[in-house]
């Protein structure tokens, strides 16, 4: 289920959708986020949204990642991954976007339940 959220502190929408979903899924401030994404990315020599970057920050937090099939029918859309992993707390991204899944609720800005997946990261 779609739950609204956006913990921007000045609820701004804007392209920040990786710090929003860090945020909501490992119960931290947007800004908390916004300051260790940025500083890995530093470290990195490259920017927060970088998938490659922010899946490290992930990945140094606890997090496991996972590829899923992008080509449909074996696609599977945000909704779909709710009602297959009822439980537990995850990061998806489409490549486009990135969404906070807590069991079997996904957490955005907007219904994005039908946006497709193609990679999780899964907190352990």
């Amino acid at each position: 289920m779609w739950i609204q959220a956006n913990p921007n502190p000045c609820k701004k929408e804007v392209p920040d959708c990786v710090i929003r979903a860090i945020a909501i899924a490992l119960n931290l401030s947007w800004y908390q986020v916004s300051d260790e994404l940025y500083e890995v990315a530093r470290n990195d020599c490259s920017v927060s949204s970088d998938d490659n970057v922010w899946g490290h920050y992930l990945y140094l937090k606890g997090f496991e990642p996972f590829l899923l099939p992008r080509d449909c029918p074996r696609c599977i859309t945000i909704e779909m991954f709710t009602e297959m992993f009822p439980f537990g707390t995850y990061i998806v991204g489409t490549g486009q976007h990135a969404v906070a899944i807590i069991d079997g609720n996904f957490f955005d800005s907007w219904n994005s339940s039908n946006e497709v997946i193609s990679f999780f990261w899964k907190i352990n």
